[in-house]
């Protein structure tokens, strides 16, 4: 018979206890990061976003379509352009637009066109070309590009019709040099100073009677334009309209000058009502 084994005190030793579980020790924390490397990444984060900022803005200003659908191009360096300015002549092309060329050679020096829009009539000044768009926009244009825009009121449905023959007389050159252009409408001329497209005066059609651009000629300063009526009593005088640079000749009359500011004062010139010695 098999008997238990026995301590020295002759008692049962005691179950095997069972191992408990490992505990995972927990992973030390990640020590900061050094104070240099703080500041290098405050410094990054502004300069990476003013970097995003103007890709952003570039994307944007390429996406913007050209004020008045303005598309000028350059054909030559502007320095032979300068130096071909004497014989440069200026034309309106069959696609609508407007181009520049060396008499001479034939080259072209540069074109111009306006998008959905077509060129009517141009005006060629020294070293500058002015033109009449069938929506009533005039524009001044030298080699360099566009210099100014100017939009002329109620021209636009007038310009459709048979009766504007293509805005032909609409642009003349006035003063000296063409230093101002009068811009010829049914109801309305305008004047502005092609230095800049400064507005410098209008005349109004007389009631019951309009311009007609077409039936316009020049004599020496004076610009005679035709304002016919409708009523036909009205004296032939009437029907007959005199300006020049400074706006619609009248005796006595007191304008305002047309020189750009800082300019000297141009020599005087004779009362309009005044004769000339022969």
């Amino acid at each position: 018979m098999t008997t238990a084994p026995t301590t020295r005190a002759g008692t049962t030793p005691p179950a095997r206890a069972e191992a408990a579980p490992a505990v995972p020790t927990p992973r030390a924390a990640a020590p900061p990061h050094p104070p240099a490397r703080r500041r290098g990444l405050r410094l990054v984060l502004p300069v990476a976003l003013g970097i995003l900022a103007l890709l952003l803005l570039g994307a944007a200003h390429h996406a913007r379509p050209e004020p008045y659908g303005d598309r000028f191009t350059l054909h030559a360096r502007v320095e032979d352009v300068a130096a071909a300015s004497a014989r440069v002549s200026v034309r309106t092309t069959g696609r609508g637009g407007v181009e520049a060329y060396d008499t001479v050679s034939g080259r072209k020096q540069w074109t111009y066109a306006r998008e959905g829009h077509r060129a009517l009539t141009l005006l060629s000044g020294p070293g500058h070309a002015v033109t009449l768009w069938d929506d009533g926009l005039v524009t001044d244009t030298a080699r360099g590009g566009v210099r100014w825009h100017r939009a002329v009121p109620a021209t636009a449905r007038w310009l459709g019709t048979p009766q504007a023959h293509g805005g032909a007389g609409a642009l003349r050159p006035l003063g000296r040099e063409a230093r101002i252009l009068a811009v010829v409408t049914p109801h309305r001329i305008a004047a502005y100073r092609t230095a800049d497209g400064d507005l410098r005066w209008t005349l109004s059609a007389r009631e019951g009677c309009v311009f007609d651009p077409a039936r316009a000629v020049r004599r020496g300063h004076t610009l005679l334009v035709a304002q016919p009526c409708r009523d036909r009593a009205t004296a032939w005088t009437a029907q007959l309209v005199a300006v020049d640079d400074l706006g619609r000749v009248t005796p006595r009359r007191t304008p305002l000058g047309n020189d750009l500011p800082g300019a000297p004062e141009p020599p005087e010139r004779p009362a309009a009502h005044a004769k000339t010695a022969p």
